[in-house]
């Protein structure tokens, strides 16, 4: 779907009408607060944005480029009825996209998001007068969010033994990550933290390290971090320039939640797509893995029905629950680096926790997915795989959400092994389940 102004516009009176529960009309005005990231298209869809919500009655604080996760967090510290981010996330800058945020600063649920679009078009009351909404500039909020991340590691000055690398992406962390880790007394080098509007994404960020790793080890670094373009994620490189990915990132900091008993239930939360390296090393440490579908809404669904307090995936979306209602990556690379700190140990010892079994994955195209999931060949096949792995493999496969694939994943104890397993069972799949 195009994000266009006019889409823009009726989302956001649809998002009034649903999110502002206190009523339009009613005697306390709702309040929405809008943010974006430095993409060009974010300039025009946010005026679009504040102008439906103002419209239909809604006072306006415009926050201006933030993090999406700092919009959570402002949202439910300014008891905002809800918030709008303007985002693509990882997305290169053509793309954008509207993210809703109620009360609290939580995503909305799947029920919400369905009475927003079936209220876009209906016929409605216009305010006017003193009725139409305000619009003013926040221009403390990004403090505020800095001092919340910075506060969260409990001290002053935590960091000031580390020099760490920031890429951020040309993104929303441009505005925090650099305030938040020299405040806490790191030295740090930012690199890709200059947004035109044009450049966010443009390989750098999290999607393209190669530029962090190169800066580590030319500054002879501590860590590096990499940021995506709304900075919900993070990613991070050791002092010899070697990948650290979302499950390495999320075994260290489960353990040091763990031994200051602060990790709920001694469990983490993590998708089907954590390697198996993951699931065994937690397990050796006493810590149970709760596992969901992939994304970080089931994560997220999971962490809240349970009372967790962690979780994450591969890709750097990690939520600490005690500080934030979403996937936060400079918060993750704070806690990261103070668990550095702390210990006194490289992030490379502290990385090695786990080992990753080699991992391969076939998209298989054109089958029906339905078909798939319930061949008595294919699932037998899925199991004798994952019989003959035992403990040093598993298979998994996934119809993709929206289009006509099946994933086919194989862990196994070599490159080799994993591959051979892989294309046997995608040749099955493809051969039982071809449109």
């Amino acid at each position: 779907m195009d994000i266009t102004a006019e889409l823009a516009l009726n989302l956001s009176v649809g998002a009034a009408h649903v999110l502002g529960e206190a009523g339009v009309f009613g005697e306390r005005r709702p309040v929405a607060l809008v943010g974006r990231d430095p993409r060009v298209s974010g300039e025009f869809l946010e005026s679009a944005v504040v102008a439906g919500l103002a419209s239909a009655g809604v006072d306006v604080r415009r926050i201006g480029v933030v993090p999406t996760p700092g919009l959570a967090f402002l949202v439910n510290d300014h008891k905002a009825d809800l918030g709008v981010m303007l985002s693509a996330s990882h997305n290169a800058m053509p793309d954008n996209g509207i993210k809703f945020f109620s009360r609290g600063g939580v995503k909305l649920d799947d029920f919400l998001e369905d009475a927003i679009e079936e209220r876009m078009q209906e016929p409605w009351q216009r305010p006017t007068g003193a009725l139409v909404g305000r619009i003013c500039d926040d221009t403390l909020a990004i403090d505020t969010y800095v001092n919340h991340l910075t506060a969260s590691l409990g001290a002053e000055n935590t960091l000031s033994e580390l020099t760490v690398v920031l890429d951020c992406a040309n993104g929303a962390s441009s505005v925090t990550a650099v305030k938040a880790f020299e405040k806490q007394g790191a030295t740090v080098i930012a690199i890709h933290n200059t947004p035109d509007g044009l450049n966010i994404n443009d390989n750098c960020g999290s999607t393209h390290i190669e530029d962090l790793q190169a800066a580590v080890l030319s500054h002879t670094a501590d860590m590096g971090l990499a940021f995506d373009g709304d900075a919900d994620r993070c990613l991070a490189v050791d002092a010899k320039g070697a990948p650290v990915d979302g499950d390495e990132i999320l075994a260290i900091l489960a353990l040091a939640m763990k031994e200051d008993h602060v990790l709920a239930s001694d469990t983490v939360v993590a998708t089907v797509m954590s390697n198996l390296g993951f699931i065994n090393a937690m397990r050796e440490h006493g810590i149970r893995v709760d596992q969901t579908k992939v994304g970080d809404r089931y994560v997220l669904e999971s962490m809240k029905a349970n009372g967790f307090s962690l979780g994450g995936e591969q890709s750097g979306h990690v939520i600490m629950a005690e500080f934030a209602t979403t996937g936060d990556g400079v918060l993750t690379g704070l806690h990261l680096a103070a668990r550095m700190a702390s210990t006194g140990k490289p992030l490379a010892e502290l990385a090695s926790v786990m080992s990753h079994l080699p991992q391969v994955m076939i998209n298989v195209r054109g089958v029906d997915k339905l078909r798939a999931g319930a061949d008595t060949e294919i699932n037998a096949g899925v199991a004798q795989a994952n019989k003959e792995l035992g403990d040093h493999g598993r298979v998994l496969l996934r119809p993709s959400g929206t289009e006509p694939v099946v994933r086919v994943m194989v862990e196994a104890e070599t490159p080799e092994h994993a591959r051979q397993v892989c294309e046997e069972l995608a040749a099955l799949v493809k051969q039982r389940a071809t449109l």
